[in-house]
């Protein structure tokens, strides 16, 4: 398998966490985002959406997509289960999953490709442009508090995203609370149950990466 890379972009280091929890050994191939490399013939034909990450199968086959490739991952590699350890775990960790993606990486995205400069006219990742429109980097960052301030709940009486077990929603978390900072909304100082969950997972060897 080859795993397709940047080592600077959000979602991708979601992918890179997975795997070193799974502790699975996957040649990378690092893309350079600023430099277009994702743009070129060869890797359109591999990923039409032109998005990193994605995983390439011995066969030719190619994955794209976060989720699509950490379930792929869980099933040839089903120790150290991270998308639930029963069927009402998983359920739940689906759940919390796409509600992160949703309320989490997508106002982060709106935010950061709304409002950089160096992104004018991608204001949306893959094959088409599109123009940046500056309301939607402020609904943006209204989103991000309110994200926060719901995981500032959430943690009040759980310890990971699903109760006591840590899966793949907590490292969709901890990455799309990083990527946040990239648009200036780090955690509040006074959340202190956001604040304990992410000193607990960022510490992870994993999540050195």
């Amino acid at each position: 398998m080859k795993f397709y890379d940047c080592s600077t972009a959000p979602s991708p280091r979601r992918v890179r966490i997975f795997i070193a929890e799974k502790n699975i050994k996957i040649e990378t191939v690092e893309l350079n985002l600023m430099k277009g490399e994702h743009m070129t013939s060869d890797y359109r034909s591999k990923n039409p959406n032109l998005e990193v990450p994605l995983l390439e199968l011995e066969d030719g086959t190619t994955i794209p997509q976060v989720n699509a490739i950490c379930r792929y991952l869980e099933d040839i590699h089903p120790d150290n289960p991270l998308h639930g350890r029963d069927p009402v775990e998983g359920a739940l960790v689906e759940a919390a999953n796409t509600k992160i993606q949703l309320d989490g990486f997508m106002a982060a995205a709106e935010a950061f490709r709304n409002f950089t400069p160096g992104l004018k006219d991608r204001a949306m990742p893959g094959p088409h442009n599109y123009a940046q429109i500056p309301e939607l980097a402020k609904r943006g960052l209204l989103r991000l508090d309110n994200f926060l301030a719901d995981l500032e709940s959430h943690f009040e009486s759980n310890e990971y995203m699903v109760s006591n077990y840590f899966s793949v929603a907590d490292i969709s978390a901890l990455v799309c609370i990083d990527f946040a900072k990239w648009v200036k909304k780090p955690i509040p100082e006074d959340y202190k149950n956001l604040h304990r969950w992410y000193g607990t997972v960022s510490a992870r060897p994993s999540c050195k990466v």
